[in-house]
């Protein structure tokens, strides 16, 4: 099994990055890997169980189920369902937390999945540095964008 773990701290307060965040559909308009995004059965974003389908830049199809999601810890799960590289059981985690100096938020993405033997390191490095970095640095922009 492999775990990836990523976390950060966002120069907004905890109530406009949660704004964002939660919107489990939201990801199209801050993620730089996501072209178009949409829920499946029209269900709304915050209801779990929803399955957002979506497009990377690239064309790829994947889709992911919401597992959880909690306004009071300001926290979600996720799941993958289907994905076009080699990522088995993926379920990640996102928490926020107040970091009260300076009124920023903490922000901790983790993840844990199987993926073919030998692969191993390369997804680690792909979830870690082309999702979830690229979505803190992603975020930091767009928060600034609707300040």
């Amino acid at each position: 099994m492999v775990k990836v773990v990523k976390s950060t701290i966002l120069d907004a307060p905890i109530d406009r990055a949660w704004e964002v965040l939660r919107d489990f559909n939201g990801h199209d308009r801050w993620h730089p890997a996501i072209a178009d995004s949409q829920v499946e059965r029209g269900r709304p974003s915050d209801c779990v169980g929803c399955v957002r389908r979506f497009h990377l830049i690239d064309g790829s199809l994947l889709r992911e189920r919401l597992l959880s999601l909690s306004d009071i810890n300001l926290a979600f799960s996720y799941c993958l369902l289907d994905t076009p590289v080699p990522l088995f059981n993926y379920v990640a985690h996102v928490r926020l937390l107040p970091v009260t100096d300076g009124d920023r938020t903490f922000w901790k993405w983790e993840s844990s999945f199987s993926t073919r033997s030998g692969e191993e390191e390369q997804m680690a490095t792909m979830v870690g540095e082309q999702i979830y970095q690229a979505g803190f640095e992603a975020i930091r922009t767009h928060l600034a964008e609707v300040a």
